[in-house]
Parts: structure tokens; sequence; C-alpha cells
């Protein structure tokens, strides 16, 4: 069950006019949090993210299919469950102790990195480009110029410091003109 916290998050991302993916990524960034606490695990990146993904459409969000690929079969509405019945506690606690026999390396920052690029990989440099500028014309330019900053000061190596006085040089030429 997501939290009331992701909730809010994608409830603010709602009101605040993003897009269905951004407010779904809510859920996504908690289920990736709970199998790095050890709350549960997951077999891979791909499948923390389909959770995730899962918990939001089941909290109304309107999460588009995956391009392409496999066509996935509609599963029929789930029934309601009469008021009085529920799942057992035996086949409960056998579920989460599946789920916790998982794996947590699945959410770490390197096995995320390495889907984000494959994930990358598999777009067309015209549809990397489309999104990029999209990017650019929903930020603006205060949150543009942030995002910059912190680009350059994240760099590895002794570039960092480079790259910022770099940034800040052309920053106060521009300012002069």
């Amino acid at each position: 069950m997501p939290t009331e916290r992701a909730l809010a998050r994608a409830r603010k991302d709602q009101r605040e006019g993003k897009s269905a993916s951004t407010q779904a990524g809510e859920f996504v960034r908690e289920e990736i949090e709970r199998i790095r606490e050890g709350v549960h695990g997951a077999r891979s990146p791909e499948q923390a993210i389909a959770i995730g993904l899962s918990q939001a459409r089941r909290a109304g969000i309107e999460v588009p299919e995956q391009k392409g690929g496999k066509s996935i079969r509609k599963k029929p509405a789930a029934k309601k469950r009469p008021a009085g019945k529920t799942v057992s506690a035996k086949r409960s606690r056998a579920s989460l102790n599946a789920l916790k026999r998982e794996n947590t390396a699945s959410a770490s920052k390197q096995a995320l990195s390495r889907h984000a690029r494959k994930a990358a990989a598999e777009r067309s440099p015209a549809e990397r480009s489309a999104a990029a500028q999209k990017a650019v014309r929903t930020k603006g330019p205060a949150v543009r110029k942030a995002a910059a900053k912190k680009a350059a000061a994240t760099r590895a190596g002794g570039r960092a410091a480079g790259a910022v006085r770099a940034a800040r040089t052309r920053a106060m030429r521009s300012r002069s003109r």
C-alpha cells in the first residue's frame, strides 16, 4: 500500500499540472526507498519500478501503458471483496516472506543507473532530443539555471571548480551586455 506521503506528493504534482508519469514517479520513489530500507526486495530494478507503477494505477493515476514491446492483456476489473472476508494470515505472511527473500541490491544506485542507461539506449536520438527539448520548455529559466549550476558542481574530478568558474564568468558577461 502506498503511504499518505506518496499520495500527497502525487496530488501536489497533479495540482501543479505535471504529467501522469511524474505523479507516478512518487510511488516508484517510495517503492525504491522501501526496498533500500529492507522492508522487502525485488529481482530487478524493472520489478521495483513495476510495483510502484502498479500502486500508482491503483491510486487512480492515469499512467500510460508501455509503448511498443509485448502486448499486455488487460486484466478484468478487480472484484470487490465481501465486507467480512479477508485474506488469510497464512497467505499474507507467505507473500511478504517471499518478497523479503528477494535481493535489495536491485534498488541500488548502480542497478538503477544501469537500468536508466539501458532504457535510454533503447530510445532513438530523436526521442531523446525531444525529451530534452520538452524539459527545457517546462523547467523555466530559474530552475534551468539552478540545474546547470548543480551539474557543473557535481562533475567528477577537478573539472568541477573550473566549470563553476566558467559558468559564473558567462553569467557575469551576459549581465553586462
